[in-house]
């Protein structure tokens, strides 16, 4: 009788070098080694804190007469000498304005239709602080 022969299958496998684990274990010591040094953050400069404005309210007690306007003029505060501001009439006899623009005092005068000024030398206002007053007029 004939024998059956047996096939075999052969597997080979690749042996890695040893010269190849060697340097593969040196490279992962050294990873382990490496200290990765970060570039310092850059600094952004600070801002110098800004100066917290306060409401400066001015307000003046006065007969307009009827359809007239009150107007404000004046320094510091969002005022100017070359042209008035439009006061808000808030009652029948009163007439405010409110400025946050303002870190100084604000030195100021009023005008009816932003034409006729008022009697006498310019009013101060604190920062702030509310300044009331009853301005004259010549007719």
């Amino acid at each position: 009788m004939p024998t059956k022969k047996k096939t075999t299958q052969k597997v080979v496998i690749k042996k890695t070098p040893a010269k190849n684990v060697a340097k593969k274990a040196a490279l992962e010591k050294a990873a382990k080694n490496i200290v990765i040094k970060k570039a310092p953050a850059k600094k952004t400069p600070k801002k110098a804190p800004a100066k917290k404005l306060k409401l400066t309210r001015i307000i003046a007690r006065v007969d307009a007469g009827f359809g007239n306007q009150l107007y404000i003029r004046g320094e510091n505060g969002g005022l100017n000498w070359e042209s008035g501001i439009l006061m808000e009439n808030i009652s029948p006899y009163e007439w405010q304005f409110t400025t946050h623009h303002s870190t100084k005092k604000i030195e100021y005068k009023f005008l009816i239709n932003d034409e006729l000024w008022s009697e006498g030398s310019n009013l101060v206002a604190q920062t702030g602080k509310e300044s009331i007053s009853s301005p004259t007029f010549a007719w």
